[in-house]
């Protein structure tokens, strides 16, 4: 996979179809998954389905609830597999500073580094290349003696649409 491309919009405007959102972030889900040849189990699949409720991060707690209204309350070690699945493939990523999961619905590369955008305000994150930002970053570890392994780029702040309200 080259650089990343954007299905959706950074911050999907008000009223947008969720539905429809959803829709497609389980299609590139299915892609993804058959590409790899790996297996969308129905845990994981319902797992993927519960953080794309929304467009904000949901702790491992806030899954189990979510699923929980739709089928019997899972253990919180299944929904730690599905997770770590989930993010080994790139479909969910996690967002350290809140400890929770976004589900993603980007075509990138597993070594792209992205930032995510968190609005103070709505809750939600986007999602952005920080490629650019994070080799400047890595070559200057680098000449301290340093070896980088995994950078995460995240900023809050105001989304457009909490800015326009």
């Amino acid at each position: 996979m080259g650089p990343m491309t954007a299905l959706k919009s950074t911050f999907p405007a008000p009223g947008h179809d969720h539905d429809r959102c959803a829709a497609e972030g389980i299609e590139h889900a299915e892609r993804v998954c058959a590409g790899r040849s790996q297996n969308l189990t129905p845990i994981r699949r319902n797992v993927l389905q519960a953080l794309l409720s929304s467009h904000r991060p949901l702790g491992a707690y806030e899954v189990i609830e979510e699923l929980a209204r739709v089928m019997p309350r899972p253990a919180p070690i299944t929904v730690y597999r599905a997770l770590d699945f989930l993010m080994q493939n790139g479909l969910v990523h996690r967002i350290e500073s809140r400890n929770a999961f976004l589900a993603c619905g980007h075509d990138h590369s597993d070594a792209a580094t992205v930032a995510f955008l968190i609005c103070e305000v709505c809750g939600s994150v986007g999602e952005v290349s920080a490629s650019d930002v994070t080799e400047i970053l890595n070559q200057a570890a680098r000449q301290t003696g340093f070896t980088p392994k995994m950078s995460v780029v995240e900023i809050t702040g105001v989304c457009g649409h909490c800015q326009a309200a």
